[in-house]
């Protein structure tokens, strides 16, 4: 991988000690491009070729170094999310996004971040007002949905919005969808048939959901979780017959 040059690290100084300066303009700042490229007015064709090769390079290399901060905001993010800062980690994320906003990954863990967030807004004015946990809450379902959107077959991206419209936003008809795609690709995953029959059951539509909780039962390996199925299939099969 081709390295930021010399000149490119001194020339990125110049540049920031010129913006943080109120009396130096953006002629200033041209000026000393010019200096250090050594390309003053060029008028020749050989001279303007001169000085289109040597801005390609200063190009590149802006380009290079945009990149390579992206990825240092996206490994930042990662170890707030591992100490489990998550608003610290959100505005990582959200920063790498401005470097990489077609990365369906960034979109994920923003959604995960600010549903973490979600559960940490108080109301600590106690007006009874809950906007700002609303806000993130909608926040986390944009970016679910625009991983979705970039890459349809996110498992995990499918998984955190069916989670949100169960458990957070009360819309458990909105995840049925999501999770039934889900199964197609991830064919045994347990976790996302347990919530998916809770969504069937939520929507009275029982016997998916005691069709699932079989499922469940004749795939697992683990005695709690098929404990907790066969529990699961016994309350749906009593709010079944109680119709």
């Amino acid at each position: 991988m081709k390295k930021i040059s010399f000149a490119f690290a001194a020339s990125f100084a110049l540049f920031a000690l010129a913006l943080s300066s109120c009396t130096k303009s953006n002629k200033t700042i041209i000026r000393m491009q010019h200096m250090e490229e050594g390309v003053g007015s060029p008028t020749s064709i050989d001279e303007l070729k001169a000085a289109i090769s040597k801005y390609e390079e200063r190009v590149a290399d802006i380009q290079l170094a945009n990149g390579q901060i992206g990825i240092w905001h996206k490994i930042l993010a990662t170890r707030y999310l591992d100490k489990k800062m998550y608003g610290e980690a959100l505005k990582s994320f959200q920063k790498a996004l401005e470097y990489y906003p077609n990365n369906q990954n960034l979109y994920y863990y923003v959604g995960l971040c600010a549903g973490y967030m979600s559960h940490a807004s108080m109301d600590f004015d106690a007006d009874g007002r809950e906007e700002k946990r609303e806000n993130y809450l909608k926040l986390s379902e944009e970016a679910y949905s625009r991983a979705i959107e970039i890459e349809p077959r996110y498992a995990r991206a499918l998984y955190g919005l069916a989670v949100l419209y169960v458990f957070e936003l009360g819309e458990d008809e909105k995840a049925i969808p999501l999770l039934e795609k889900l199964l197609t690709i991830e064919t045994k995953n347990i976790d996302a048939m347990f919530l998916l029959a809770r969504a069937y059951y939520m929507n009275y539509d029982f016997d998916k959901a005691v069709g699932m909780y079989d499922k469940i039962i004749s795939l697992t390996k683990s005695p709690e979780r098929k404990a907790e199925a066969e529990a699961n299939r016994e309350i749906v099969q009593n709010a079944a017959y109680s119709k």
